[in-house]
């Protein structure tokens, strides 16, 4: 059973991780957070991986716990923000090929930014969205209906190209 679990598991990673990666990358401050955040959200995958059910994709269902982690993360982040000095001075030069390959790209960076300045229910859809979920798989994630997810995307949209238009 542990064997299966673990196949189970390792599959679904390998099909998913870089778009975990980028879901984790818009609830983080910096790409130490980003490695931090995913680290966990693959250990609360794998502790929670008897909970699936197989009633949606095991894709669907790592989104689902993706999300439920960064959000944790960002309150918890929020709340310690308060009591924690952050030393911004400091950087990491070990940064994923892809990172450095979305520098050269403005409006890639402009879009990354205005998204992390959405609140925390439009930017889980965004997210969902710039994935390539469907609205269903959108909605059966977050628990709104299709048509909800239909129209919070459509004002999504036009929030981010304002914000793109005015930092180009």
């Amino acid at each position: 059973m542990r064997k299966e679990r673990e196949t189970i598991f390792l599959n679904a990673l390998e099909e998913n991780q870089e778009k975990l990666f980028r879901i984790c990358s818009i609830y983080s401050k910096d790409d130490e957070d980003t490695k931090d955040l995913f680290q966990e959200v693959l250990i609360h995958v794998w502790k929670s991986m008897n909970a699936f059910k197989g009633n949606s994709s095991i894709g669907t269902w790592m989104f689902r716990v993706a999300l439920n982690v960064c959000l944790r993360f960002k309150s918890k982040h929020t709340k310690n923000q308060n009591r924690m000095i952050r030393l911004d001075s400091i950087t990491v030069s070990n940064f994923r090929s892809e990172v450095n390959n979305e520098d050269g790209n403005e409006k890639l960076k402009a879009l990354r930014k205005c998204v992390k300045k959405l609140n925390e229910g439009d930017k889980a859809i965004v997210a969902l969205y710039l994935e390539g979920l469907v609205y269903r798989e959108i909605s059966n994630i977050l628990g709104l209906s299709e048509n909800h997810v239909a129209v919070k995307i459509k004002r999504i949209k036009s929030k981010l190209l304002n914000c793109i238009n005015e930092l180009l």
